[in-house]
């Protein structure tokens, strides 16, 4: 999995489809693959690993193991184009801060950006990147 670490979102977020597409266009080396926490690629990458992350979350899955919240956001972060790996400097804050941001983003991500009934459907052309 060290080439292509997972991240899984969730699929009826807007905030979260917006943070797949940034993802998507400051990823040149196509590294990352996507799946909805929703689906059942998500259900088994997490049942791999048990109930350790957030499904509430952001989740990365990588060969160090299951990253969610502030660390899945950083360390994806930290694997896109220049200038984005400099946001690994907030690795410096105590992780239970960035959780606490992290959270309440979350609790208000459908009010401030909305959501849908369904999951969102790859763009033409990224289908290979989403599981």
């Amino acid at each position: 999995m060290a080439s292509h670490p997972l991240v899984l979102f969730d699929g009826v977020c807007h905030l979260c489809d917006a943070a797949v597409k940034f993802t998507i266009a400051n990823d040149p080396e196509a590294r990352f693959r996507f799946a909805p926490l929703q689906s059942e690629a998500a259900a088994a990458a997490l049942a791999r690993f048990g109930p350790a992350a957030a499904t509430d979350s952001i989740v990365l899955v990588d060969d160090a193991g299951v990253h969610d919240r502030s660390d899945a956001a950083l360390r994806i972060a930290s694997r896109l184009a220049w200038p984005l790996p400099l946001l690994a400097v907030f690795f410096a804050v105590p992780k239970a801060a960035r959780d606490a941001a992290y959270a309440w983003i979350a609790r208000n991500r459908y009010r401030w950006f909305g959501r849908r009934d369904t999951c969102v459907l790859p763009a033409p052309g990224m289908e290979a990147r989403f599981l």
